[in-house]
């Protein structure tokens, strides 16, 4: 049997550096910087390569004026927008900061613009592949209205890996998608995580287990709702919730019903490092999760990690030895209880697991990049 990118050997060495040191590279995402998946992403793709390439700008929804444009409500989410971007503003950017290398990870109108920019200002076109529409469907919209809307998002990522030089993503399921719909080169990019939550020393681990957490988007597909159940089940235990989504509602109904259940709104990232130390274990129930990064994160900070069988995190070696899973036949409340029931000594190593993990795959998500931006920076003809 093949090995995965993920299984393979993680690479440790970074291209010459003479190869990225000069590069300029520009990010045109339509989703807001660390308020979603896809927004803490590029922030934190940022803060992990600057300094390595000679400039790396992320443009977005809070950039310049952009907040004072137009926006709509996104399908299935109104605590999330499309934005219009100020066009003339950002490729007047574009034109001064004069890019080697255009990154695109969203469909939507900045994506799109983007591209544009990419073949008007002769870079290179690199295309992030974050989102399985298809997989989420029928967690957000009716029949009919999924499918145009699933359609119509689909027809814009072709549009992209259309012109792209080559299309990235996050696991190997992902890849394989993309490779079912474009012969455009795919290759596989790591996560990468603010380096707060690499660099600041981490707390040792309470003996006793008290402390559940969940942190992330509050959707349908994170499966919150078996989260809550499990607070029911388990009242002796301290569950809590951090995030913002369209089912803010239903979370806040729950916490204001169970004494045990605590609702933490939306958190900057600097907020989150610190719930995360404050927390035992972190928990991702999630239906469709095609990495998790909250998973990683909480891993860097040596915490117990719960994960569900559906979440991409598994497929990375690396990151494995360091996490509890598991599966659609278990409740979660029992998979909760077989990982305080794990003798301290085992819990112990895996959270030196996980801390080993995180900054391995860290590390050779950086390399992996330059080496990306490297190979792919030529101007388009």
């Amino acid at each position: 049997m093949l090995m995965t990118a993920a299984q393979r050997p993680l690479p440790v060495e970074a291209p010459q550096r003479d190869r990225y040191a000069s590069l300029k590279v520009a990010i045109i995402s339509d989703a807001e910087s660390e308020r979603n998946g896809v927004g803490a992403y590029y922030h934190d793709l940022v803060d992990l390569l600057r300094g390595y390439v000679q400039e790396i700008e992320l443009i977005c929804p809070g950039y310049a004026d952009i907040d004072q444009g137009l926006k709509f409500p996104l399908p299935g989410d109104a605590t999330q927008h499309v934005w219009l971007p100020p066009f003339r503003t950002i490729n007047a950017h574009i034109r001064k900061l004069d890019p080697d290398i255009i990154i695109v990870p969203t469909p939507g109108p900045f994506g799109l613009f983007g591209a544009h920019l990419a073949k008007k200002h002769n870079a290179s076109l690199i295309v992030g592949f974050h989102t399985h529409f298809e997989k989420i469907m029928d967690l957000y919209w009716s029949r009919w209205f999924g499918y145009l809307t699933v359609s119509y998002f689909e027809l814009l990522n072709r549009f992209l890996f259309k012109r792209s030089q080559v299309i990235l993503a996050n696991s190997e399921e992902m890849v394989q998608v993309v490779r079912s719909r474009s012969n455009k080169p795919v290759e596989l990019m790591g996560t990468p995580i603010s380096k707060a939550f690499l660099t600041r020393p981490t707390i040792p681990p309470n003996a006793a287990v008290q402390k559940i957490l969940f942190a992330g988007r509050l959707a349908a597909e994170k499966n919150i709702s078996a989260y809550i159940a499990a607070a029911e089940t388990l009242p002796a235990l301290d569950f809590s919730i951090a995030g913002d989504g369209p089912i803010r509602a239903e979370i806040e109904s729950a916490a204001h019903r169970l004494p045990n259940l605590h609702y933490l709104g939306w958190q900057s990232r600097n907020d989150l490092l610190q719930t995360l130390d404050n927390a035992d274990m972190l928990v991702l129930p999630s239906h469709v999760e095609s990495f998790g990064t909250i998973a990683m994160e909480a891993m860097a900070r040596g915490k117990l990690v719960l994960v569900s069988s559906h979440c991409g995190i598994l497929e990375w070696d690396a990151l494995k030895p360091g996490l509890f899973s598991f599966s659609d036949e278990e409740a979660l409340a029992h998979a909760i209880q077989s990982v305080i029931q794990t003798p301290e000594p085992i819990r112990l190593d895996k959270s030196k697991q996980a801390i080993a993990g995180a900054h391995q795959l860290s590390q050779w998500n950086r390399n992996n990049w330059l080496r990306l931006l490297s190979k792919y920076a030529v101007k388009s003809t």
